[in-house]
């Protein structure tokens, strides 16, 4: 069904439509018949998200939970947004193939500061409840955490996967990872959540939660697993070090330029997981990626500046004005038989004297997509190329060259 945020009926909408409202998009729920039971209670249910700001920065990959928190919230339930001001310290070992390095505390509410910023720009901030994980482990005693300790067993850890492999790889384990999920179960307790969001990779922490909710004599939390988003290049999940993100504080002109280019595949995919709604049929795929472009930068910036990024962009794009401001490259100096690798070294040392490496810039420029001729990606470093007078060539964000 077709839903829109903010409708001023949405307390109205049914628990049948608020379940199938608030599993659209979702990779995993444990399980739909336990969530429409909750929804039938006929009250704010308790919605959690933790998340642990190792980082002071977050991506649209980071939001994508956000989104999922604010479908239940503007539903008129309860969004606790549970900042892991302890559980940062040791570091989530979920997907982790080595020990995460600590942070210090300072460090870690340093970065939730920035990081909860950036969150309100989903979440409405007077609708969602804050809390920190520190505040009751600081309070525990050793005694304590024996106990807790003693619920769960060696081969309970042993089962996650990540941590099976490194042993099998001979890599450490160190024992205060194994209190991860421990701890992430506890503050399921403490906030007697009713509805557990988070990654694919959270399946076994949340998990721990409802065992020790079961054994504190509480209900259940549902498990709502959210997907991975992937990033610009549409293969590997976003991410900073892959260069295919975008971020929450990136310029308007910048997030809009980063989402124009997205495959038409993939904004199906980014309307439902960032929208929160299912791609609208029937338009013309470059209006719908530039609806969708306006409409996602406008969440974080405002309607004016989401209008002024997209007149921006037409004004220089669909104009094919593609080179402004690039630099000009002499078509008579490139090598003969160039290729995608060898023209991009070329341009990025003849036009801006940068030196790279081959392997940088498959990594980091070729391969996410950041090269571009006339604004089409040239991901093949071994593809063969031959540019023609007034071609463009976009290397990066900050580097372009026109050929004459």
């Amino acid at each position: 069904m077709q839903w829109t945020s903010g409708s001023p009926n949405s307390r109205d909408v049914t628990p049948e439509e608020q379940l199938e409202i608030l599993v659209a998009g979702t990779a995993k729920v444990l399980s739909e018949k336990e969530l429409l039971e909750k929804l039938k209670l006929g009250r704010p249910l308790r919605i959690k998200l933790g998340v642990d700001p190792t980082a002071p920065d977050i991506h649209f990959g980071h939001t994508v939970a956000l989104e999922k928190l604010r479908q239940f919230q503007e539903l008129g339930h309860q969004a606790v947004l549970l900042i892991g001001d302890f559980t940062a310290t040791i570091g989530d070992p979920s997907g982790r193939s080595a020990t995460r390095p600590p942070l210090t505390r300072d460090e870690v509410l340093a970065n939730a500061e920035t990081y909860t910023s950036q969150a309100f720009k989903v979440l409405d901030r007077d609708r969602t409840e804050i809390v920190y994980n520190g505040d009751w482990f600081r309070k525990m005693s050793y005694e304590d955490v024996l106990r807790l300790n003693a619920r769960v067993t060696l081969q309970q850890m042993l089962q996650r996967e990540d941590f099976r492999n490194r042993i099998d790889a001979a890599q450490e384990v160190r024992l205060h990872e194994l209190q991860y999920p421990v701890m992430q179960g506890w503050d399921s307790v403490e906030i007697r959540s009713d509805v557990e969001i988070g990654g694919t990779d959270q399946l076994f922490n949340i998990l721990v939660g409802r065992d020790l909710q079961k054994e504190e004599g509480q209900p259940q939390q549902v498990v709502m697993l959210v997907p991975l988003l992937e990033g610009l290049d549409g293969v590997r999940k976003m991410s900073k070090s892959y260069d295919n993100y975008v971020g929450v504080n990136d310029e308007p002109q910048d997030m809009f330029g980063k989402l124009m280019s997205i495959s038409d595949d993939l904004m199906a995919r980014y309307h439902l997981l960032l929208l929160g709604e299912e791609l609208p049929a029937g338009g013309h795929p470059m209006d719908t990626k530039k609806a969708l472009a306006q409409r996602l930068t406008a969440r974080y910036h405002g309607d004016a500046a989401g209008a002024e990024a997209r007149s921006t962009w037409e004004a220089r794009f669909s104009k094919r004005d593609l080179g402004a401001g690039a630099a000009e490259l002499a078509l008579a100096d490139i090598p003969s038989g160039a290729t995608v690798l060898s023209l991009t070294a070329h341009a990025f040392e003849v036009a801006f004297d940068l030196k790279k490496s081959n392997g940088e810039l498959r990594k980091q420029f070729i391969i996410p997509g950041s090269v571009q001729m006339n604004g089409e990606k040239l991901t093949d470093p071994a593809a063969a190329v031959t540019p023609a007078a007034g071609d463009v060539l976009k290397l990066s964000k900050k580097h372009a060259v026109r050929f004459v």
